[in-house]
């Protein structure tokens, strides 16, 4: 009767050993726009599929969840690279994507941050123009955009005043490429609404994010950044060095969620919600199964 009970005790105990492990608590994070409202409901789906116990906190101001992770209130949420070297380390060289992630997995390394595998869905901001005037026009990239305003062709732009008015944004970028918007031509709006404007043919340029839903859905095309000014902003998970190490099977498991996305699926997925209105839950649980993860 005894050895009964010691063998019961035996597997009672390695059972809530089970359960302890495979729920583990890892609180994810996400800041207050569609992406990355989508990415957090993403990996909470993923990981309570995995047998996490998780706790969600999205819709932060960038500032305040990067503050909350290195306070260990969030353990896990999806970064961007650029906004790690420009914003958090104040790094403003210009640096290739390989380099601008070396460069802030190590700095971040210092506060006590793992930068996991980057995906390649790279948010961007991005010169956005309608695909038929685009082409119509010949213009692909930045530099025959360059030389269609030197030669004399009047286009209007689209941009927010943070853009327009920031140290790297539209002065430098002109004086890297050659030209110069007359000031007639810059149309200052809130970020959402140059699409709308470009959409209405009100513009014919925007600034973009590249990753943003609305770019395949209103049949845009982004013009190539050739010159590469624009940073590398690729969307990669961040997570605290002692969650890791409590939980080693993380590191795989969002990694095998980053090797899946790129700037078409970001931009498709993003589309479902911004444009088709579709829930974020609905949008990622279905992600998630198409792409094999659950």
């Amino acid at each position: 009767m005894k050895k009964l009970f010691a063998v019961s005790f035996g597997i009672l105990i390695s059972m809530l050993a089970s359960v302890s492990a495979s729920g583990a608590s890892v609180v994810v994070g996400g800041k207050n726009f569609t992406e990355q409202q989508l990415m957090a409901e993403m990996t909470t789906r993923y990981l309570e599929a995995k047998g996490f116990t998780v706790t969600k906190k999205d819709g932060m101001g960038s500032a305040v969840l990067r503050q909350a992770q290195e306070n260990g209130q969030v353990d896990v949420y999806w970064e961007y690279t650029g906004t790690s070297l420009i914003t958090y380390n104040k790094v403003n060289d210009r640096l290739s994507p390989e380099d601008t992630y070396k460069k802030v997995k190590e700095l971040d390394a210092a506060k006590g941050l793992v930068w996991l595998n980057p995906s390649k869905a790279n948010n961007t901001y991005a010169f956005a123009m309608n695909q038929d005037e685009a082409k119509k026009l010949g213009i692909v990239t930045m530099s025959d955009l360059a030389k269609a305003i030197k030669d004399g062709k009047e286009l209007t732009f689209a941009c927010n005043s943070e853009f327009y008015a920031r140290p790297d944004g539209l002065r430098p970028l002109q004086k890297q490429y050659g030209f110069e918007f007359s000031q007639g031509d810059v149309k200052r709006m809130d970020t959402g609404l140059t699409y709308q404007a470009l959409k209405d043919r009100q513009v014919n340029i925007a600034l973009v994010f590249a990753t943003d839903g609305r770019v395949p859905a209103f049949n845009f095309v982004l013009l190539k950044d050739d010159k590469g000014y624009f940073p590398s902003y690729a969307l990669t998970p961040v997570i605290r060095k002692v969650t890791l190490d409590a939980n080693p099977t993380l590191g795989p498991l969002l990694n095998a969620l980053s090797a899946k996305l790129d700037a078409s699926t970001m931009a498709r997925l993003n589309a479902s919600v911004d444009v088709q209105k579709k829930s974020f839950s609905d949008v990622a649980n279905q992600f998630l199964k198409e792409s094999g993860l659950i």
